[in-house]
């Protein structure tokens, strides 16, 4: 009996969307529809606006707001104009990564620190946002506010 009642909440809650509050997150305000794919499923992904790494000017325009639960993809982008890293541990180390994928090589890592572009290139990665707070990334032995994008996990 007790299978059958727990079968029936897990039922019901894949069939229920999950709703964000109005004003949660301006920018994430929308469902999201939990089917075979659970919440990878691509109707939920967002694409972020990249990251872009060159040297003097800045990362992002703006910071970028996310919501816990939600299913994300974001380019982060090196002209070439000198070697460049970003970090961002604390940051990695409260979602979960889907993938990173490298010149088209998928990499699913357990964990992250920083990555490194010795040249022009272009890294994508997917994840979920897990643990609310506010983090950073930002370019190593760096402390100017251009050089470092914040991000708000609601």
């Amino acid at each position: 009996m007790k299978s059958i009642a727990i079968a029936g909440l897990l039922a019901a809650a894949v069939a229920a969307p999950a709703a964000f509050a109005p004003g949660e997150a301006a920018a994430q305000d929308r469902t999201i529809t939990l089917g075979f794919a659970g919440l990878m499923d691509r109707r939920n992904r967002v694409t972020l606006p990249p990251i872009n790494l060159s040297v003097g000017k800045p990362l992002a325009d703006a910071p970028i707001e996310l919501v816990s639960g939600g299913y994300y993809q974001i380019e982060i982008n090196a002209d070439g104009t000198g070697e460049l890293a970003i970090g961002g541990a604390s940051f990695f180390r409260n979602i979960w990564i889907n993938e990173v994928v490298i010149n088209d090589l998928e990499v699913r890592p357990i964990g992250l620190d920083s990555f490194e572009f010795d040249a022009a290139g272009t890294i994508e990665m997917s994840f979920i946002a897990i643990r609310p707070g506010q983090y950073e990334m930002r370019i190593p032995g760096t402390s100017g506010d251009t050089q470092k994008v914040d991000i708000i996990i609601r």
